[in-house]
């Protein structure tokens, strides 16, 4: 079965207001938005979703000024889904760590492999210049020679006018 990107970020801001509840039962929804960077809206429909669920119940502040305030609390139900989402979040995670790992080593080959072909590319530049500088070298040679012996013959020989 296979999760869709948007239920799967779905679930894990579940999963991050489980643990925000777990370890601030008395944060405001709007507290929760902030701090979990999601929109009021949202928390409001998880935390609506999780109360359904019978993971989360819900209790007015008795003594508070405020009547709005609310304690949020899992139940032990709510522990156990926690608890199950959180392995099964861990596990995924490791999934896609383990596939990280993996890429990175293939790219780290790669780059090694691209490294000893270019540093072979440098290596036949660095002889074929040294080829060419030798026939320079020695095509200037001839035409000393030439220069001092005069113009070759038609069969190649060097007819040498010095001697």
């Amino acid at each position: 079965m296979s999760v869709h990107a948007s239920e799967r970020h779905e679930i894990e801001a579940a999963l991050d207001i489980f643990r925000e509840i777990d370890q601030s039962p008395r944060m405001t929804q709007r507290e929760l938005s902030s701090r979990l960077g999601i929109s009021l809206g949202k928390v409001n429909f998880l935390i609506n979703a999780l109360i359904r669920k019978g993971f989360v119940k819900v209790e007015n502040f008795r003594k508070a000024s405020n009547k709005r305030a609310y304690l949020y609390c899992l139940t032990p139900r709510g522990i156990e889904e926690k608890s199950r989402m959180t392995y099964l979040f861990l596990k995924r995670k490791l999934r896609e760590y383990e596939r990280l790992e993996e890429e990175i080593r293939r790219l780290r080959e790669e780059v090694s492999s691209e490294e000893s072909r270019q540093k072979e590319v440098r290596s036949e530049e660095v002889r074929g210049e040294e080829m060419r500088r030798k026939e320079v070298s020695s095509d200037e040679a001839r035409g000393e020679e030439e220069r001092k012996c005069g113009v070759p013959s038609k069969d190649g020989d060097q007819v040498c006018n010095a001697l």
